[in-house]
């Protein structure tokens, strides 16, 4: 076991080391913009083009045929829609907003002394793995708040870690992992839910089986329990002894030893009574039908204005414990602070600006180009060629969408090429549509964390360099993707594990959606 062991750490340390040897992600984005430059204008003329049958969004559209060609980005109506809407590229790219609201609120709460006292308080003491489970959990479920959660997970957890005078890279990997690598598990019913249900009943049409977003309510909720244990496993038995649990810098001596001082109980207490009032606020605000958290429809589930305003609720809810904190511990003396604190915690947000900006350029370039429509239609169509039935059929359809899952970062839009392509595929030979959707989220939501295209890398390399104690230390994507292979690895053996126990009993993947026709 030990050799197998230093056998696998030198697997990862070598990911790391090559993937490390790739330029600064700035330089990276800018080379890869220019590969996918020089790529759409190699095969636009070449007349590269794929023909393919787009699920609608909706049941009460028919799919339609799509021919999909790769476009010349260096043709006179790409340059001008990329050099007009360049400042617009840039702003709208969706992790940056995240990111600066999230290291407002998260940098106050760090710099008036609120989370290192409640951690004192609270958990300090507790075992080091109901701690990553607590996270873990938390990061699985955080789909709830869309992407908002992959942001939040990891930043909170290594401000936790950091607090604790603990490694912050323990809880910023374990909380980016369990927010990316579950994205689409989760013991409730989200927005995630009702888009692919959406696009798979489109793709559906003719086929004798249900079609709702509780379709793979069952196994994913199961999911999200492997996923949370796959979490604890592999943070606890290789990350930590990896990184070492001991953080190189605390921000107290002997934080163990050291008791809450007057001000310091004051000032939680101040925090206690904040946070009842403004649960209370929000819940009183939720429940009437006309409320403006609530949909048309008057529910809250799966889609309304409460889940798309989590990043607000959470901010203001930061923002006032920092203040109620800052107030009663005496942290906070003037207004002018408040500023102050803010100013500190975007401060750490300064790296990932810079990487947003290549970033959001190449992701744009490379929806404008096609290449990734084309990437996915003809893995489909390789997938479809292949003469395997049952679950080694199942097996190869996961290998494909990992595959593609590398090039498209979308599962929505992944799952509008796929679907009207694998779901009547699978249904003639007996599966049902969420017995398809389900093999599909498995290997999305295990490759997430390793794909180096994905929105959210540059957010993870930013939160491990503000915590990096080694200034000789390289982080890179090689960095993230090290790191991450170990949970992806676990995620996708536990799954498939769990996929073939579904397959063996035949067990109902949600309510009224058998497995089989």
């Amino acid at each position: 076991m030990t050799e197998k062991k230093k056998g696998f750490d030198r697997f990862i340390d070598g990911i790391e080391w090559v993937g490390n040897k790739l330029p600064h992600p700035f330089w990276l984005f800018v080379l890869l913009s220019g590969i996918v430059i020089v790529l759409s204008v190699i095969l636009s003329t070449s007349g590269v083009e794929v023909t393919y049958m787009q699920a609608a969004r909706s049941a009460s559209e028919a799919p339609t045929e799509v021919v999909a060609h790769v476009t010349n980005l260096l043709s006179k109506e790409s340059i001008q829609s990329v050099l007009t809407n360049f400042t617009t590229i840039y702003a709208s790219f969706a992790p940056l907003g995240l990111v600066m609201i999230m290291m407002l609120g998260v940098g106050m709460l760090e710099q008036t002394g609120m989370l290192s006292a409640l951690i004192r308080k609270t958990i300090l003491g507790a075992p080091e793995s109901l701690l990553i489970f607590v996270i873990a959990f938390v990061g699985v479920n955080a789909n709830l708040a869309s992407d908002a959660g992959i942001v939040i997970v990891p930043s909170v957890a290594g401000a936790i870690f950091h607090s604790m005078g603990l490694n912050p890279w323990i809880g910023i990997i374990a909380g980016y992992a369990a927010a990316e690598g579950g994205f689409t598990a989760n013991v409730f019913i989200g927005g995630t839910d009702a888009l692919l249900s959406g696009i798979t009943e489109s793709a559906a049409l003719g086929i004798d089986a249900p079609v709702h977003p509780m379709m793979n309510y069952f196994f994913m909720c199961a999911s999200c329990l492997v996923i949370v244990a796959g979490t604890v496993l592999v943070t606890k038995f290789y990350i930590t002894p990896k990184l070492g649990m001991k953080g190189h810098s605390q921000d107290t001596a002997d934080l163990e030893k050291q008791k809450l001082t007057a001000d310091e109980e004051r000032g939680l207490r101040y925090c206690g009574i904040v946070s009842l009032v403004y649960f209370a606020a929000l819940i009183i605000a939720i429940i009437p039908k006309n409320s403006v958290f609530r949909n048309d429809e008057g529910g809250l589930l799966p889609r309304s204005p409460l889940l798309s305003s989590v990043v607000a609720i959470l901010f203001f809810f930061f923002f006032f414990l920092a203040i109620a904190y800052g107030k009663g511990s005496g942290s906070i003396k003037t207004l002018d602070d408040v500023p102050k604190y803010m100013q500190k915690g975007v401060a750490g947000a300064l790296g990932f600006i810079v990487i947003a900006l290549p970033a959001s350029i190449f992701i744009q370039l490379f929806n404008m180009s096609n290449i990734s429509t084309i990437v996915g239609v003809l893995g489909g169509q390789a997938l479809e060629a292949m003469n395997f039935s049952g679950y080694p059929l199942l097996l190869c359809f996961v290998a494909v969408c990992t595959i593609v899952n590398i090039f498209v970062t979308s599962g929505s839009a992944k799952w509008l090429i796929l679907a009207p392509i694998f779901v009547p595929m699978f249904a003639r030979i007996g599966f049902s549509p969420a017995m398809t959707q389900v093999t599909y989220r498995i290997a999305d939501t295990c490759t997430n964390i390793i794909s180096p295209l994905d929105y959210y890398v540059p957010v993870a390399m930013g939160l491990l360099s503000m915590y990096n104690p080694d200034p000789d230390r390289k982080v890179g994507i090689g960095t993230i993707i090290a790191l991450c292979m170990p949970y992806s690895i676990v995620y996708m053996i536990s799954l498939l594990i769990q996929l073939f126990i579904w397959f063996v009993f035949k067990l109902d993947i949600g309510p009224g959606t058998p497995m089989f026709l």
